[in-house]
C-alpha cells in the first residue's frame, strides 16, 4: 500500500494553489539568501546613478539615492516576509487559543471574551495597527521590528478567535469531549490536547491568508512613517520614499516594489484559496 503524499495529492488537486507555493517558495528563498543573490549592497548610496533607468548594471533601475533597486527588492522580501509570516504566526496563535477556550468554557466566559472580540473587531484593522504601532514606537531586533509585528499581530487576533470559535463550537459537543472531561483531564488537556487539534484545518488557512495581510499592513504603516525605518528595505518605504516625488520621471521606482507587493499577497491569498478547498472540498462548491 502507497504511503499518502500530502504535497503530490496538494498539487493534483490544487494546480493553482500549487503554482502560489512554487512561486512563494522562490521568493523565500531569495529572502533568505539576499546576500548570495543580490548584485549590490541594498543602502550603499551611489550619487552619480541617481534614478538610473533600467540597464545591464542595475536590471530594476536605481532610486533618488542612487541605491540598486533590484537588490532592495531581494531584501525587502526579507523584511516583508519574516514581518508577515512572525505577525501572522502570533497572531493566528494567540486568536486560535483564544477562540477555542471560548467555545470550550462557554457561558459567561463565553460572553465576556467575545464581547471583548466584538470590541477590537469595531475597529478598522489598518486603525487599531496604526494605533498600537504609534503607541508601542520601534524596537528593531536582528532586523526585524518586533513591536510592528505586535501592531501587525494584534488586529489580526480578534479575526481569528471568531472564526477558530465557531469551528470549535461543533467540536465541544463531540463524544470524545465528554470522555475527556468524564476521564478527569484538566481544561488546560482538553483544550490543547484535544479541541485545539482538531480544528487546524481553519487555523492552517487563516494563518496563511493573514500573512497577505499582514505583508499589507507592513507596507502601509512604512508607507505612513510608522513601519520600517530608512535605509533598511522595504516594499511600503521604497513606495513611500519615492511615490510622490518621482514617479513621473522614474516610474520604475513605484513599479517593481509595487509589484513585489502584489504578487506575492496575490500568491498568499490563492494558496489560502487553495488549501481551503484541499482540507474541505465542500467549501469549494
Amino acid at each position: 500500500m502507497r504511503a499518502r503524499q500530502p504535497l503530490r495529492d496538494f498539487a493534483t488537486n490544487q494546480p493553482l494553489g500549487a503554482t502560489a507555493l512554487a512561486f512563494l517558495t522562490i521568493f523565500l528563498l531569495l529572502a533568505i539568501f539576499a546576500e548570495r543573490i543580490a548584485p549590490y549592497d541594498p543602502v550603499e548610496v551611489d550619487f552619480a546613478a541617481m534614478l538610473s533607468g533600467p540597464t545591464r548594471e542595475h536590471w530594476f533601475g536605481t532610486d533618488a539615492f542612487g541605491r540598486d533597486i533590484l537588490s532592495r527588492v531581494i531584501y525587502g522580501a526579507r523584511t516583508a516576509l519574516g514581518i508577515g509570516i512572525l505577525a501572522s504566526g502570533i497572531g493566528c496563535a494567540l486568536g486560535s487559543i483564544i477562540g477555542v477556550a471560548s467555545a470550550y468554557f462557554g457561558g459567561k466566559t463565553d460572553l465576556i471574551v467575545q464581547r471583548f472580540v466584538d470590541m477590537l473587531l469595531a475597529f478598522p484593522i489598518v486603525v487599531l495597527a496604526l494605533v498600537v504601532a504609534a503607541s508601542l514606537g520601534r524596537m528593531p531586533v536582528l532586523g526585524i521590528d518586533l513591536n510592528l509585528v505586535v501592531a501587525i499581530a494584534i488586529p489580526i487576533i480578534p479575526k481569528v478567535a471568531r472564526v477558530v470559535r465557531s469551528a470549535a463550537l461543533g467540536v465541544r459537543a463531540m463524544a470524545y469531549i465528554d470522555a475527556a472531561r468524564t476521564a478527569g483531564f484538566s481544561h488546560v488537556r482538553i483544550v490543547l490536547r484535544h479541541m485545539l487539534p482538531n480544528v487546524m484545518g481553519p487555523i492552517l488557512v487563516l494563518a496563511t491568508a493573514y500573512v497577505a495581510q499582514a505583508i499589507l499592513l507592513e507596507a502601509a504603516l512604512s508607507f505612513l512613517g510608522l513601519g520600517v525605518a530608512e535605509p533598511t528595505p522595504a516594499w511600503g518605504l521604497m513606495l513611500a520614499g519615492n511615490a510622490t516625488d518621482f514617479y513621473r520621471e522614474a516610474p520604475w521606482v513605484v513599479i517593481f516594489p509595487g509589484l513585489a507587493v502584489t504578487l506575492v499577497v496575490l500568491a498568499f491569498n490563492t494558496l489560502g484559496d487553495a488549501l481551503r478547498d484541499y482540507l474541505d472540498p465542500k467549501l469549494g462548491i
